[in-house]
């Protein structure tokens, strides 16, 4: 009796919520912005992530306490900003740069937070708190906009933010490898989250970059909306051409007529050419005295700039998302200096032409792109200078630099310090290249080589051997 009224009431329960959602379905035509996120799977592989990864990294951190679990709290509020903007990006349409900014403000606040931990007087857990800090900058692959953001890929992004951050990462391993298993287990689920986790789930969902809402949407924000934004109109077409766009103002449309018109005008035996001016010899360009230029010079000059520099946009010096100096079609400055950087940063010029550049402090990495008589001065690069498609530049490093690469460029004078002298230089397509090498003595001069641009390739031996050219006089 009892197990038939129970499968009575559950029937009942069904019908009743089967009305209920065809109800709620009918009466209100907007759409449950959480019942959409519960349902897309990439919300909920973002979920997967931190219920696995993440809370094993917060439970490491419980252990461990202090200022470890302070830091590994702020990394499980930015988690949890990311998966909040990646539903909000779906509601809304893409923004311009100004609009992302606000839209990621969230997320750069805890990202600052994290930072704030590792300033002032350095604590015994100071790796733990710099390696937290440092991943969080693999969240910004949320800021990837398309190929002309100035970012990498998102893939790549998060790859080369764990690279900045695992030197502090290893330090802790090292440290407490035999002291005690709680740090290290805490280090190596920290790496676990960024790679493979992070990064295979963007490789799987958002590979280029975040889904956006379809044009006309809500603009991004980073408030939450309480209210439903209705949807834009579109726009009314614009009203068809009054005249013609051929035909002056003031001329009267004239109706078509056609080839018949053509003949007939023939056939009516009027001289075709009776409006035409006739040209005198003065008149002819040959004979014309002000017309005459200097093709070697001026000509010449004009080509040649135009061609180099015609499609110039406005010039530019900033820091994007705290991590690359950009600095573009900067012409005639001889005073551009970034002196607040880090080893994270990197700095990006193109386009710059006659103009000097002086870089204070250790930076990542530097590259200089399409620059014509272009100066820069350097102290210290951790990865690489690379000089591409470049005309005319002179390159000083007063610290150290690991590698240099020169590729596609004519004319670059090279000046080395004594810490730089066991640096790599790497050239193709490349001519005129000179490397300065400081004397013995403080007093000595500068010696200089030239890099060789021709080279002999002779099979010997079963393969080719390579040795540049040597010129002797006979």
């Amino acid at each position: 009796m009892e197990k038939e009224l129970v499968e009575r009431l559950e029937a009942a329960v069904a019908r009743l919520e089967v009305h209920a959602a065809a109800g709620s379905r009918s009466s209100v035509p907007s759409i449950d912005l959480d019942g959409a996120a519960f349902l897309d799977p990439a919300i909920s592989a973002f979920d997967d992530l931190m219920s696995g990864s993440l809370a094993r990294v917060s439970a490491a951190a419980g252990k461990i306490g202090g200022k470890v679990l302070e830091a590994t709290k702020i990394v499980e509020e930015a988690f949890a900003v990311q998966k909040d903007l990646l539903v909000k990006a779906k509601q809304c349409e893409k923004p311009d740069i100004m609009g992302l900014q606000e839209f990621l403000k969230p997320l750069n606040e805890l990202i600052l937070k994290a930072s704030a931990l590792t300033e002032g007087r350095r604590s015994d857990y100071f790796n733990h708190l710099k390696a937290a800090a440092d991943s969080l900058t693999a969240l910004a692959w949320i800021a990837y906009l398309g190929k002309d953001c100035g970012t990498s890929l998102p893939i790549a992004y998060v790859e080369e933010s764990w690279q900045m951050t695992e030197f502090y990462n290893n330090k802790v391993l090292v440290e407490y490898r035999n002291k005690d298993p709680d740090h290290v287990e805490w280090a190596k689920a920290l790496k676990e989250l960024y790679l493979p986790g992070l990064r295979d789930y963007v490789k799987v969902f958002y590979p280029l970059g975040p889904v956006w809402g379809p044009a006309g949407s809500a603009a991004p924000s980073s408030a939450p909306s309480t209210s439903k934004a209705p949807l834009a109109k579109a726009p009314a077409p614009p009203p068809p051409p009054s005249t013609s766009l051929f035909s002056s103002e003031n001329e009267p449309l004239q109706p078509k007529q056609g080839m018949s018109a053509v003949f007939q005008e023939i056939k009516s035996g009027k001289t075709m050419t009776a409006g035409l001016r006739k040209v005198t010899d003065d008149m002819k360009t040959k004979n014309r005295t002000d017309r005459t230029v200097d093709v070697g010079t001026t000509e010449k000059d004009s080509r040649a700039s135009s061609f180099s520099f015609s499609k110039t946009g406005p010039p530019k010096l900033e820091l994007q998302m705290g991590r690359k100096w950009a600095i573009e079609n900067q012409i005639g400055r001889k005073d551009l200096v970034i002196d607040d950087c880090d080893s994270k940063q990197s700095v990006y010029l193109f386009g710059c032409k006659d103009s000097v550049l002086q870089v204070k402090g250790k930076m990542n990495n530097i590259t200089v792109d399409k620059c014509t008589k272009m100066g820069i001065v350097f102290t210290d690069v951790v990865a690489a200078c690379e000089i591409v498609n470049c005309n005319g530049v002179e390159v000083q490093c007063q610290g150290s630099a690991s590698t240099i690469s020169i590729d596609n460029t004519s004319g670059c004078q090279l000046y080395l310090s004594k810490d730089s002298l066991e640096a790599s230089i790497t050239t193709a397509k490349s001519s005129e290249i000179n490397v300065m090498i400081p004397g013995a003595g403080p007093d000595d001069d500068w010696a200089e080589h030239a890099l060789p641009q021709q080279y002999v390739h002779a099979f010997k031996d079963g393969q080719f051997t390579t040795s540049p050219v040597s010129h002797s006089a006979g």
